[in-house]
């Protein structure tokens, strides 16, 4: 297979995804962990490299390719409930002795799935709930360190309007590739981002308002809360977020830039909140799958995330097609996006072991079996109110105020 990256820029990838991994733990991985690589048969040349440098750094690579789009049209139009719904013996218990993941996106085809029933999608989806319910406790946990990036390929180039060469130097320019050495510079975005979310977190916040020329959104942060930065678990990572409580949010929010989920575009999303619900939604494009996963559960009109972007960090500045690049756009004014549907339980600032599902509802996180992010990249402005009555700027035409 021919690589689009050099090997010397491929081998630096691998050690900032592997420097994602390590610092999600509190000692690193250890000789002998198991480190699962999920990855589409497009990454190949990435996901070669990872092996070999596991397999240097005395770790236990576990392959697993994903699905073609060919294989995925006969999974989803062809199959059986008990087939669609099915998953292999053994895999849990690989995912439950595993201490790391990586997962390269490599799309094939950009919105192959535009005609099937996103109902087959989402019961596919829902069948490995229990699978992902135990992934995402011992991610919580500190057990589990997982990290996500891209691999450039010619379906996501075109879909961004670019040649695979400018999506590719654009992707190797958002990951640091062009320094000389790039998980360096990941530590110091790490470092930079979480001193950021201490900063928010130091406040004492009652509620916040973000205004841009389409939006008007207030929410209060909630109570037991902690914003969170970039600590590897995407490549690239620059976002500070939070959950908010759900039950706050109000006013109006639109994404100016294009969505896709489950392989579907959906762009110029419209949402107005009333008392934390999603009342009236419209969409330029897309609106019909907008609607329907707005009624995939309870929660799935309450957002579970909202987030901001620095521009003086983050090198993402155009649509890039892929939903962990284009949640990182920074650009010339930055970026915020809301998520759609669960919340992120790392927000929690008590011991993960208590928070249940009556917790959870008690204090405002969200619960939902979506979470779908929505970017808008317009001049904006963020302000807090304090519970001293202060009015505190702390995001402004693209850059954290905290100087």
């Amino acid at each position: 297979m021919k690589n689009i990256i050099s090997y010397e820029d491929l081998r630096q990838y691998a050690k900032v995804l592997l420097w994602g991994l390590n610092s999600q733990k509190e000692n690193g991985l250890k000789n002998r962990d198991i480190v699962i690589i999920k990855y589409d048969y497009l990454a190949t040349p990435l996901a070669e490299n990872l092996f070999a440098l596991l397999i240097e750094k005395h770790l236990h690579p576990v392959m697993e390719i994903g699905l073609t789009p060919a294989m995925k049209a006969e999974l989803y139009i062809n199959s059986s409930y008990g087939q669609l719904t099915f998953h292999p013996p053994g895999k849990e218990e690989l995912y439950a002795q595993a201490a790391g993941v990586i997962r390269i996106h490599a799309p094939e085809e950009i919105e192959a799935m535009t005609e099937i029933d996103p109902r087959a999608i989402m019961e596919n989806r829902n069948g490995a709930r229990p699978y992902r319910q135990a992934i995402e406790k011992r991610k919580l946990f500190g057990k589990l360190a997982w990290t996500e990036c891209v691999y450039p390929t010619y379906a996501l180039a075109a879909k961004s309007g670019l040649k695979l060469e400018d999506y590719t130097t654009r992707l190797m320019r958002a990951c640091y590739l062009n320094m000389p050495d790039p998980a360096r510079e990941w530590q110091k975005i790490s470092e930079r981002s979480n001193e950021i979310a201490d900063w928010l977190t130091s406040m004492d916040i009652k509620t916040i308002r973000m205004q841009s020329e389409l939006c008007d959104l207030f929410f209060s942060p909630g109570e037991n809360r902690r914003w969170r930065g970039a600590a590897g678990e995407n490549i690239p990572g620059y976002e500070i977020y939070i959950s908010p409580d759900c039950r706050t949010v109000n006013g109006v929010y639109f994404a100016d830039l294009p969505s896709l989920y489950m392989d579907k575009a959906t762009y110029g999303v419209q949402i107005e909140f009333m008392d934390g619900i999603a009342m009236r939604v419209k969409a330029m494009g897309g609106e019909k799958l907008l609607l329907d996963q707005l009624r995939a559960d309870g929660g799935a009109r309450r957002i579970g995330e909202f987030a901001l972007t620095d521009a003086s960090i983050s090198r993402v500045d155009h649509f890039m097609a892929q939903t962990i690049l284009d949640e990182n756009f920074g650009g010339e004014h930055g970026s915020c996006h809301i998520a759609l549907g669960q919340s992120l339980s790392d927000t929690f600032t008590g011991p993960p072991e208590i928070l249940d599902k009556a917790l959870m509802d008690s204090l405002g996180f969200n619960t939902s079996s979506i979470h779908w992010d929505l970017v808008n990249t317009e001049k904006k402005i963020v302000t807090a109110h304090l519970a001293d009555g202060k009015k505190v700027t702390i995001y402004e035409d693209g850059r954290f105020k905290m100087d």
